[in-house]
């Protein structure tokens, strides 16, 4: 029988366009992947699919697949700018600060500003 929850945790969907300083990093997929890896067995989520595809100009986007929900990503060295996307949904905890701290920790290793920003509960 399938348990019902009496209480719903809303997860938090982070939606970020960036502006970096060194477009190198929007073309080295190998350590994005290695960092965001890390920082996501850091932060207590579980991975439990990936795929990647590396463009011409070595621009790619990946999509890391959460038992927790997903974190993708696409860049676009020729204009400096990157898309996130990132929700962790857990029915039984609260998550914001999970999604809020890998989020950050992206901004820090893009060396990124915000372009727009776009956080949902759901």
């Amino acid at each position: 029988m399938m348990k019902i929850l009496e209480i719903y945790q809303e997860g938090l969907h982070v939606l970020l366009t960036l502006k970096v300083e060194n477009p190198s990093l929007l073309t080295d997929y190998y350590s994005y992947l290695d960092f965001a890896k890390k920082l996501l067995t850091e932060c207590d989520t579980e991975v439990v699919g990936e795929t990647f595809h590396i463009f011409d100009n070595d621009s790619f986007t990946s999509a890391i697949i959460l038992k927790e929900s997903h974190l993708c990503i696409h860049t676009w060295p020729e204009f400096q700018q990157l898309t996130l996307d990132l929700l962790l949904c857990n029915y039984y905890n609260d998550n914001t600060e999970k999604v809020q701290k890998i989020s950050s920790k992206l901004l820090e290793y893009f060396e990124a500003e915000i372009i727009k920003e776009h956080k949902i509960l759901r």
